[in-house]
């Protein structure tokens, strides 16, 4: 496994980034997601990444449980605020700074640790003002509660501006969580320039796409039961803008470029995620532990410029690269 420092920090994580978004205390059994975990831990990975919102808290429990034990100070431990939690009342969810302090400590609790090492903010808050959210922020820093801050999903407008008021209240905002694939370059033109010019990384999430890009969906077939582009609650939504025959079809022209370089398709993926600089990992989801050993081989690949272009040959021309495009409310994975 290797290692990427996170923004303009020394604080290092495993460019493999463990996930429970769409499993941990829904679609899989605790039983089967700490074995997830143990297979992480065991392939090197040591960056974990939740939410308190993941199946309304429950996967960030799930998570501590199956971290119980381990030292402490060898784990990265990653979770986010702004969704709605709980019973959802008027200041269960969004950015303000009653929402973030109480959800810091709920967080922390379900998690078993006294700190978390980066916290997030899940979305942009248009409701709350930035400067309330932000002195928030450092003062959860100052408690010791997060020993790093980063946001997910926000724009590079809003990057700018939480960067400049973070600067001026002593802290710094080092991580933007987006969603990034062969298929999904939103973030190239306009977050990747200025995050690279402010000083942060990128912690990319669906670098598979939600699965399209392992192969396993073919042009002109029904998605099996059971499987993401099927299951309403687990993503199928999101997936629907890849499942046409066209770009199903040049899916399936990646087949023989991952089996050249020894490669899945899952793993050249996720490779190709971690060749842009300003990735410092993808984090990677499963609902069984031989997921999580299979694509941990993606870490420390290089993929040669003739394949680079290979890639963008076979699928390119299908890719979402609009900065304006933003993953729209009701496919927002909180």
């Amino acid at each position: 496994m290797d290692y990427r420092y996170l923004g303009n920090s020394g604080f290092k994580i495993s460019e493999i980034t463990y996930g429970n978004w769409l499993t941990h205390g829904s679609q899989v059994e605790n039983d089967v997601a700490t074995q997830c975990v143990r297979a992480a831990l065991d392939v090197g990975i040591t960056s974990f990444d939740t939410a308190d919102v993941y199946a309304n808290t429950a996967a960030e429990t799930v998570l501590g449980e199956a971290l119980k034990g381990e030292r402490r100070q060898s784990l990265e431990i990653f979770t986010k605020v702004w969704g709605p939690t709980g019973p959802k009342g008027p200041n269960d969810a969004g950015l303000s700074r009653k929402h973030i302090m109480e959800s810091i400590n709920g967080s922390l609790d379900r998690l078993q640790t006294e700190y978390v090492d980066l916290y997030q903010a899940h979305r942009y808050d248009h409701e709350t003002p930035l400067e309330e959210t932000m002195q928030a922020f450092a003062d959860v820093v100052r408690q010791g509660k997060a020993l790093y801050i980063g946001v997910s999903e926000w724009d590079a407008r809003q990057i700018r501006a939480g960067h400049e008021l973070a600067k001026e209240l002593g802290f710094q905002l080092i991580s933007n969580q987006p969603q990034y694939s062969m298929l999904w370059r939103v973030i190239e033109e306009e977050v990747v320039p200025v995050s690279e010019e402010l000083g942060l990384s990128q912690v990319v999430w669906s670098p598979v796409a939600q699965g399209v890009l392992t192969g396993k969906y073919q042009p002109g077939g029904t998605p099996e039961e059971g499987s993401r582009a099927a299951d309403e609650k687990g993503g199928s939504t999101m997936i629907k803008r890849w499942m046409s025959d066209e770009t199903l079809t040049g899916v399936q022209q990646l087949k023989p470029i991952a089996e050249e370089l020894g490669l899945t398709m899952a793993q050249l993926a996720v490779a190709w995620v971690l060749q842009n600089k300003n990735v410092a990992a993808a984090i990677i989801g499963a609902s069984k532990p031989e997921q999580v050993r299979s694509n941990a081989v993606a870490s420390g690949v290089t993929l040669e410029a003739d394949v680079m272009a290979k890639i963008d040959e076979a699928i390119g021309s299908m890719a979402e690269s609009d900065p304006a495009k933003t993953v729209s409310p009701e496919e927002r994975p909180v």
